[in-house]
Order: structure tokens, then sequence, then C-alpha cells
């Protein structure tokens, strides 16, 4: 499974149907929530956010690990890893 650290066109334009399908259950909500309250404004906030933290959740929760090393350092750049 791959793990993005950028921003995220597929939020953006897609909103918690991303996280839905990811099996993110919980930032499926959360977008839902505030994508009905700030009428999809929160996709645009989110957009830059959500790829760091289901990567940071794919590593710690769970258990993850960087491909190679070059992998490994773009989450440290990230600042995930």
């Amino acid at each position: 499974m791959n793990g993005y650290v950028g921003f995220s066109w597929t939020v953006l334009f897609f909103g918690p149907f991303v996280p839905l399908l990811r099996g993110d259950y919980k930032w499926a909500v959360i977008m839902l929530v505030f994508d009905i309250f700030t009428g999809h404004l929160a996709s645009l906030v989110l957009a830059f956010m959500y790829n760091k933290i289901y990567t940071r959740s794919l590593i710690i929760d769970k258990g993850f690990v960087p491909a190679d090393d070059r992998s490994r350092q773009q989450l440290r750049i990230a600042g995930i890893a």
C-alpha cells in the first residue's frame, strides 16, 4: 500500500469519499460533518493535510514501514517518520 504526504487532489474533488474508500471511517465522518457545516470549504483545507494524516496512521497504528531509504527520507522531510 502506498502512503502519500503532499496535497490531496482526490480529497479536494471527492471530499469524504476518499477516506471512506480507504477504510478510514473516522476521517470520513469528520470530513462529512465539516463539509456539511462549511459547504465543502473544509475539503480545501483538509486536502493539504489528509495524506499526511493517513500515512502517519498507516505507520503508527498499522505498523507499516517505508519501502526503501528514499521513502524513509521523504517521510522524515514531511515530519512523519
